[in-house]
């Protein structure tokens, strides 16, 4: 498998770490714990937090969001351990709320655009929930298809799996669709 070319001389200057646990709960939904980490490779002064040593976070902020199986969140909490302002520790669990109720899915960056979006929250939290909805579809799906027996996440409605068509390596006319849901496969014309 390709990998990236060695790189030109260079130095380290920022990381950003963002990950994604999936969880299910014994009551039948699931939590998506996520976190986003930024540090720095050298010490700053920070306005208000003064010299930040490097590798503490500039921000370190958490997300659970509870999902159904239909991917509609039931409840958001946030933790905001490491942040630039004082202030981003007031407002930051109340605009997260407007979440509740929403479905992930088609049209989800507007939604949390809508619910939580510009001034009405917090930029790095809207990250997260954004990209926790794939982690809630590799999760959910797959965990619920083999549980019940089968040996992958596809549908037994007749439709295709929601991820067809949606990326190229599960295009409708390629090969993985081709070889491993001939059912879904269509031809180039």
């Amino acid at each position: 498998m390709p990998s990236l070319p060695a790189p030109v001389p260079r130095r380290p200057i920022h990381t950003r770490r963002i990950s994604f646990e999936g969880f299910l709960r014994d009551d039948g939904l699931w939590d998506i714990d996520c976190q986003l980490s930024d540090t720095k490779a050298n010490d700053i002064v920070m306005r208000e937090r003064g010299v930040l040593p490097a590798g503490e976070p500039v921000h370190l902020l958490q997300v659970r969001l509870t999902v159904d199986d239909r991917f509609t969140i039931h409840a958001v909490q946030t933790g905001v351990i490491n942040v630039p302002f004082q202030e981003c520790h007031i407002p930051a669990d109340a605009p997260m709320q407007k979440l509740v109720g929403l479905t992930m899915g088609p049209g989800w960056r507007k939604k949390i655009e809508g619910a939580i979006g510009g001034v009405g929250g917090c930029t790095h939290l809207r990250e997260l929930v954004f990209n926790a909805a794939t982690a809630a579809f590799q999760m959910i799906p797959h965990h619920r298809a083999t549980e019940s027996g089968r040996k992958d996440d596809t549908p037994v409605d007749g439709k295709p799996p929601f991820y067809m068509g949606q990326c190229m390596t599960w295009a409708f006319d390629g090969p993985v669709v081709e070889r491993l849901a001939p059912v879904f496969f269509r031809p180039r014309k």
